[in-house]
């Protein structure tokens, strides 16, 4: 088989279909906890706090300076304003947090099921078919 063949193959493995899934889920699923984050979660947080935009919450290295421009031509260029934004970064961790919780579920949900289905498949078998055919075969000689 030749490489193009081999990778045709790899992409056609039902693994990596539902990897794929998986992937494409995900980004929804962390786009809908982003909006629930600074949506619905942190203005309340924010507002309990002394009304505060964890968006804004940042320590600000050099102010930021606009352009000089006079007659329609630029004269000095715009300085862009160095700032650490931690309250984009407090934001993030949340997110992560509840993204963390929410595969947790998911996984002990997981774990749940797959414990159920090993003690089924884990209970005694009862007798094959030819087992209990050698069993009625033997009581029937035995009735002889």
């Amino acid at each position: 088989m030749g490489f193009f063949s081999d990778f045709k193959a790899f992409l056609m493995k039902g693994e990596i279909v539902t990897l794929a899934t998986a992937v494409i889920v995900g980004g929804a699923f962390g786009k809908i906890v982003t909006s629930f984050t600074n949506d619905v979660l942190m203005p309340p947080i924010g507002l309990l706090l002394g009304k505060v935009d964890f968006k804004n919450l940042k320590v600000v290295l050099q102010e930021g300076i606009p352009a000089v421009v006079e007659n329609g031509a630029e004269i000095a260029p715009a300085v862009a304003e160095v700032s650490i934004n931690y309250g984009a970064f407090i934001q993030t961790v949340f997110d992560f947090v509840i993204i963390g919780f929410c595969i947790f579920m998911v996984l002990k949900a997981y774990e749940k099921t797959k414990k159920k289905e090993e003690a089924v498949a884990a209970a005694p078998a009862g007798p094959t078919q030819e087992e209990l055919l050698m069993q009625i075969r033997d009581l029937l000689k035995e009735k002889k």
